[in-house]
């Protein structure tokens, strides 16, 4: 059987949009559409047909695109129905613990807002990918513009609970600031000391370093790891719970 395939399309300044695609059945989904032209030159450069049109969350530059890109191309729409009004118009309204298919591939949606309300996810078991935009991200997570940070704590958790070989597919290249910032919380972090090398020598490059994997994350993302003794204790936080280190953690990213 073919294995599924996903291609990450820069868009904008610093976005990400991801095609996932089925060769058994010819399905092709995408993850986000900031902007619609590139996405359409991916899919016409590969001949891939779109069938679904993934929506993680409602800001602009991951939806300005949905418009055209449907009109171009077709394609089911889905995103949070609890979010509809603030989304482009929803073909399939969607909540946590819902399931669906991409061709032969199983969907599951999980809510991860924190970032924003009724921000999702979209986990992919058959493909070992989570799609998570703005809520866990490269070596960080997303500002909390509507949520609270024992929200978006718990929404870190659940994803964390993934199985470790996840790819992490964030909607942004912010991993490089992300790393400077997580070098001032974990400086002695040996696997974050090689991850940064590997992100500065990627990015020399013009690389992306996204995806990501969920048990590198886990070693070396500081927004993953306030739940560490030694994390907490270097914060002056060793007996608050996790969610408090975490929103420590936070508030000095928004200060970086």
């Amino acid at each position: 059987m073919s294995e599924p395939q996903i291609v990450t399309i820069p868009c904008l300044s610093d976005n990400y949009a991801f095609l996932l695609h089925d060769p058994a059945t010819g399905s092709t989904a995408v993850i986000d559409v900031p902007d619609h032209e590139p996405i359409i030159a991916e899919l016409d450069a590969r001949g891939w047909n779109l069938t679904h049109i993934l929506i993680t969350h409602h800001h602009w530059d991951h939806v300005q695109g949905v418009d055209q890109l449907k009109a171009a191309k077709g394609g089911t729409v889905f995103g949070c129905g609890a979010d509809a009004n603030r989304l482009p118009a929803l073909d399939v309204r969607l909540a946590e613990g819902d399931r669906f298919e991409i061709g032969d591939l199983t969907v599951e949606v999980l809510d991860v807002s924190g970032h924003c309300d009724n921000h999702l996810a979209f986990v992919v078991p058959g493909a070992k990918a989570a799609f998570t935009a703005d809520s866990l991200m490269a070596l960080g997570c997303g500002r909390l513009f509507e949520g609270t940070p024992e929200q978006m704590w718990q929404s870190l958790s659940k994803l964390a609970a993934l199985p470790p070989e996840t790819m992490i597919y964030s909607g942004h290249e912010y991993t490089a600031s992300n790393a400077r910032f997580a070098a001032t919380i974990d400086p002695d972090n040996p696997d974050l000391i090689s991850r940064i090398a590997e992100i500065d020598k990627a990015r020399a490059a013009d690389q992306p370093t996204v995806p990501s994997n969920l048990a590198v994350e886990l070693a070396t993302n500081p927004f993953l790891r306030a739940d560490e003794p030694d994390i907490a204790a270097s914060l002056g936080l060793s007996d608050a719970p996790a969610s408090r280190v975490f929103a420590e953690i936070r508030a000095r990213k928004d200060k970086f």
